[in-house]
Formats: C-alpha cells, sequence, structure tokens
C-alpha cells in the first residue's frame, strides 16, 4: 500500500495520520449533535502537529481526539496517535462548521 513510502522501509505518510486524527475529530465533534442535526466539519488548520515514530502499514493505530475549546463554528480539538501504547503523532486541529447552503442540495 505505501511501497514508495519509502522502499523497503514503509510507513504510513505523516498526512495520512493527520486527516484519520481530522476525521476522528469530526466524530467526537458530531457526538455533541443530534443525529438528525449533524453539520459537516471541514478542517481548518493544523497546530503544532509533531511525528514522534514511524507507524507501519499494518500495525493498529489507535486514534484520540478531545475538545479544547469552541469559539463561534470554530473547534479545537488535541489530538494523539499511538502504536501498542507508544505515541506516534500529536498536535491541534480546527475544525470549522461548514454551514455552505449548496451542502443541503447535495445530500439524499
Amino acid at each position: 500500500m505505501f511501497a514508495g513510502h519509502f522502499p523497503g522501509n514503509p510507513l504510513v505518510p505523516g498526512v495520512i495520520l493527520t486527516e484519520a486524527l481530522a476525521q476522528t475529530a469530526g466524530i467526537a465533534a458530531a457526538s455533541g449533535f443530534a443525529e438528525n442535526e449533524r453539520p459537516l466539519f471541514l478542517l481548518s488548520a493544523i497546530r503544532g502537529m509533531k511525528f514522534l515514530r514511524a507507524a507501519r502499514p499494518m500495525e493498529k493505530i489507535e486514534l484520540h481526539a478531545e475538545k479544547l475549546a469552541a469559539v463561534g463554528d470554530l473547534l479545537q480539538f488535541a489530538v494523539r496517535a499511538a502504536v501498542n501504547g507508544i505515541l506516534v503523532a500529536e498536535g491541534q486541529l480546527v475544525l470549522s462548521i461548514d454551514r455552505s447552503p449548496h451542502r443541503e442540495a447535495s445530500i439524499p
């Protein structure tokens, strides 16, 4: 799957870890809304993301997100990823609530 990243020493790219953490934060954010009223969340900022160790393909990566603050339509999360209890990535992500009128037309 990640044969080119890097040949002979594959790892999960940081951008994939960051996306997985953003999705986890989105799930946490959605839990604060009624199921039929959940908005779409967009990744708006990445703050201080650090990659402390390589995560390898086929390793189980544990993802965590904790809401730190909310101001208007912005939600800030502390996020971390671990493999076998060892921290591989951590940082802060900011999600925004998408209130675009076009969104309703695209959802069945």
